[in-house]
């Protein structure tokens, strides 16, 4: 048998004997949200395993081989971003959640501007974060499909038994534990790739690299860096499988360890994944690694090449990191379904929801729809449309259901409708017109209805 097939069976067996360990919740704020018990450590964990996916290792290690130290900063955005609205936001989402007992990431949305805001922005979600969750299962499929023998949907179909699984089984809890031990593999083997790859690589080459190693450049046009940046600059607001992290610290002091231990993983692992796409690139100028056309298949290529015991283990952390980020998504769009549309007490529901999630997001996956980067970006700008309606729970005191469903939709459509047929009016990136469409129907609506 394949060793890498035994290396993911062991792997699997791992991770279910913890989801069972934890499982035992009966309420929602047990299962959704860990009893908001969750110390400084395990949150900064499964807060880092949830945001850092498949995406970087096979999509940002692809877009730093095709682009260069541009998705290093692209990637450095987003991180800022994320820093500057958790240190500013979080302990006052964290505050209200507690007080209001506010358990889905929308319930917040529920009690500023009513049940049918909360409502439509869950729906608006669950179809955003399709293909963003797809993009994990997608990652890890090429890397089984390229070095275990095993095609491609075959390898879709692993990745969302044990995203479904473990989330049904374990809950909060659960993933959060699943998340820690994935998040200090994915950290670790990424280094030990790092340097494997460093040694190969003869620096003083690095001026062959040409426009790739400066910003702006025929590719990373500022159009392009604004396209890609703002969607995940505001991603800690936005999407509510991060949004929701934000519930479950045990206290205020918990919540402030969790941001500055992620800042630390967040910025090593942001370097190291890019610096090893651009000594790949470096490598293939040199004639010492294959050329790739399709970017997403740098990562699969490179573990064709490493010693057995390197691919298998960097095969196994793209796996974890794919699995952390599509279950805790999973669940977060569950507890959606649960407490926003269905609107029951327990978590029958919920536990449904999950099993039917994975399957239209397997579904979606096989289909290969577009780069890994691309549909991540995609999702995320999507979501964008929810910015107004968060900065309204602290700053605006206009708006009420109306206005909360309005901008959702008018964002929403915005995005989608110029995404599909390929329009930036002006030159406008899509982004930002998102947000602009968003905040003015939130404005204009909620001083109308305000009146």
């Amino acid at each position: 048998m394949n060793n890498m097939i035994i290396l993911i069976g062991i792997y699997a067996v791992i991770g279910t004997i913890i989801a069972l360990y934890s499982r035992g919740a009966k309420t929602q704020e047990s299962f959704f949200i860990g009893d908001r018990n969750i110390g400084g450590i395990v949150s900064a964990l499964t807060y880092a395993a949830t945001t850092y996916s498949a995406f970087m290792m096979v999509g940002l290690v692809g877009l730093a081989y095709a682009t260069g130290v541009g998705a290093l900063g692209f990637e450095l955005v987003y991180l800022v971003g994320t820093l500057f609205f958790l240190s500013f936001y979080g302990p006052k989402v964290w505050k209200i959640a507690k007080e209001k007992g506010v358990v889905s990431p929308f319930g917040l949305l529920e009690h500023r501007f009513g049940l049918k805001t909360s409502k439509a922005a869950a729906i608006m979600s669950l179809v955003a974060l399709v293909p963003y969750t797809s993009v994990q299962l997608t990652g890890v499929a090429l890397i089984i499909e390229k070095n275990a023998n095993l095609n491609f949907s075959t390898g879709i179909l692993i990745v969302a038994i044990l995203v479904s699984l473990w989330a049904f089984l374990g809950g909060l809890r659960g993933v959060a534990l699943t998340d820690s031990i994935q998040g200090i593999l994915m950290i670790s083997v990424s280094i030990i790739a790092l340097v494997w790859v460093s040694l190969r690589v003869d620096f003083s080459a690095v001026s062959l690299l040409g426009q790739s190693m400066y910003v702006p450049n025929s590719v990373w046009t500022p159009k392009f860096f604004l396209s890609l940046t703002i969607p995940w600059f505001f991603f800690a607001l936005t999407n509510p499988q991060v949004f929701q992290r934000m519930f479950i610290s045990k206290d205020i002091s918990a919540l402030r360890k969790m941001i500055v231990y992620f800042g630390f993983f967040g910025v090593l692992y942001t370097v190291i994944v890019t610096l090893i796409g651009i000594e790949l690139k470096i490598l293939t100028i040199k004639g010492l690694f294959p050329l790739v056309e399709y970017r997403d298949n740098v990562t699969p290529t490179l573990l064709s090449i490493m010693p057995e015991w390197l691919s298998l283990l960097l095969a196994l952390s793209i796996l974890a990191a794919a699995v952390t980020t599509a279950n805790s998504i999973v669940l977060t769009l569950s507890s959606m379904v649960s407490r926003d549309i269905v609107k029951e007490k327990g978590i029958f529901y919920g536990r449904i929801a999950i099993v039917l999630l994975t399957v239209i997001i397997a579904l979606f996956a096989v289909r290969k729809v577009s780069y890994i980067v691309e549909l991540s970006v995609l999702s995320s700008t999507i979501l964008l449309c929810l910015l107004p309606l968060v900065f309204g729970l602290f700053h605006f005191k206009i708006g009420k259901d109306l206005t909360g469903v309005l901008t959702i939709i008018s964002g929403f459509v915005v995005s989608v409708a110029l995404t599909f047929l390929k329009i930036t009016p002006f030159g406008i990136p899509i982004p930002i017109i998102t947000l602009a469409v968003s905040f003015l129907a939130f404005l204009i609506i909620g001083k109308i209805e305000s009146q």
